[in-house]
């Protein structure tokens, strides 16, 4: 596979594919970086960073246009929602720590300026979707319903053909996130995020996966660059 240790790039596999994807805004071009990472020689980096690195080489190196540039963005994304800190996202990016906290915060600024769309949240407890509908509101976005059942999620997407879904995995007795995000899916074309407490569960190359992924708990930052990737994603060639 890689000079690096076989075990720990296995276990650092499901992440790198994470952060490919919401850094390229696409399933499949995520883990077509990831195949490309692992195919190259990787940097004298433990071998999550190293893996993330190879990823951010091989990543398209525009920026967006549409308010963040691309060190900007994979800083906000390995800081956010890979939980690094800066200065090892700093050397993922070959970046020294100055140079890293300057464009993170060049992000953070960046992101409080770009456009905002209408959201549904599928969540079955309340004060998750409560707390998700606040976040998401500060960030300039507006939630336009909450579904805490498979059925109400597809009736309600039907009805306000939302521009973005936040959904979790199990409903309870509602059933299934993933499920209703497939009927959504199979009706409109919208892009999803799902926030679930098991990431490693949908990053398992079997089934359909999604291409953004939020762990719970989150953090508001690490929501806030998943919602602008995922709004964003067909606006600019990559990043």
């Amino acid at each position: 596979m890689n000079a690096a240790p076989q075990a720990e790039l296995l276990r650092a596999l499901p992440y790198a594919r994470r952060f490919a994807r919401a850094a390229t805004g696409d399933r499949d071009r995520g883990d077509a970086l990831v195949a490309a990472a692992l195919r190259a020689p990787l940097p004298d980096l433990p071998p999550r960073l190293a893996l993330y690195a190879a990823v951010a080489r091989a990543a398209p190196g525009q920026a967006g246009g549409v308010g963040l540039a691309a060190t900007q963005r994979h800083m906000l994304l390995l800081t956010a929602l890979e939980d690094l800190a800066v200065e090892d996202a700093g050397a993922v990016l070959d970046l020294a720590p100055e140079e890293a906290a300057a464009e993170l915060q060049a992000g953070r600024d960046a992101l409080r300026g770009v456009a905002s769309t209408e959201i549904l949240v599928i969540e079955d407890e309340p004060i998750i979707a409560l707390d998700l509908r606040r976040l998401v509101e500060a960030c300039g976005h507006r939630v336009v319903g909450i579904a805490a059942t498979e059925a109400d999620a597809v009736r309600k997407a039907t009805a306000m053909r939302p521009g973005l879904i936040l959904a979790d995995i199990n409903l309870g007795r509602g059933g299934d996130g993933s499920a209703a995000v497939a009927r959504i899916q199979s009706a409109m074309d919208v892009p999803v995020i799902f926030v679930t407490a098991y990431p490693e569960r949908l990053l398992t190359a079997e089934g359909v996966e999604p291409a953004f992924v939020v762990s719970k708990p989150f953090e508001p930052l690490a929501l806030a660059i998943a919602v602008y990737q995922a709004v964003h994603q067909g606006r600019a060639p990559g990043l």
